[in-house]
């Protein structure tokens, strides 16, 4: 009877690593089967791409204005320009009907005047709603300007021939019945008679030139 004790002693410490053997089981198969189902997940899952990137957007240009011409006396009334205007370029000419004359070239976009002459002519100004004003420099002068749109037969002449073996150029500028002009026959700046615009000449030293409406693209 003395050794019931430890037997039973064995017995139950049996039982308990039985026990304890049938859990460490029980978890190292839950533990397999969560890693296989996630490892299976993961294989199944379709892979994430990413989405292109759009490219950016850019504003349209903005279309050039329709054409017009300007013209009208300077601030003070000392000189007249007028500004014509095509398909985003621009033709300026400034007079004052005794020696100051300037030819300018340019552009016309967005609202805004940007020209250059010989002689380190410019005008720079902005235009729309019905007007164009700025800054015109000629000869070491300034003039501003603020001028309305004209219709024709207002607007902006010029004339280029030969006259007599010499060049002529010469501009007119007519605003309501008015106009201002000058020309430069084989360099010298001289007067030049009032032009028609429904004819389109004009006698210069006795000899017919043709007169032309000045628009933007004019060159």
């Amino acid at each position: 009877m003395r050794y019931k004790g430890p037997i039973l002693t064995l017995a139950a410490g049996l039982v308990v690593a039985a026990v304890l053997m049938v859990m460490n089981l029980n978890v190292t198969r839950n533990r397999d089967a969560r890693a296989a189902a996630a490892e299976g997940a993961a294989t199944s899952a379709p892979t994430a791409t990413a989405e292109p990137t759009p490219p950016p957007t850019t504003e349209p240009p903005a279309p050039p204005a329709p054409p017009a011409t300007y013209a009208g006396k300077v601030n003070g009334g000392r000189a007249t320009v007028a500004i014509a205007t095509k398909e985003g370029q621009a033709i300026a000419y400034l007079c004052d009907g005794k020696s100051v004359e300037a030819w300018l070239a340019g552009t016309a976009t967005n609202g805004e005047l940007l020209l250059t002459g010989a002689d380190s002519a410019s005008l720079t100004g902005v235009f729309g709603n019905g007007k164009a004003e700025g800054t015109i420099k000629a000869e070491g002068r300034s003039w501003e300007f603020t001028v309305p749109v004209v219709e024709p037969p207002s607007g902006l002449y010029r004339a280029a021939e030969n006259v007599r073996n010499a060049q002529f150029v010469g501009g007119w500028i007519v605003v309501n019945g008015e106009q201002v002009g000058l020309g430069v026959l084989g360099g010298t700046v001289t007067p030049v008679p009032p032009v028609d615009p429904a004819a389109g000449t004009v006698l210069i030293d006795g000899i017919p030139v043709s007169v032309n409406p000045v628009d933007g693209t004019t060159r």
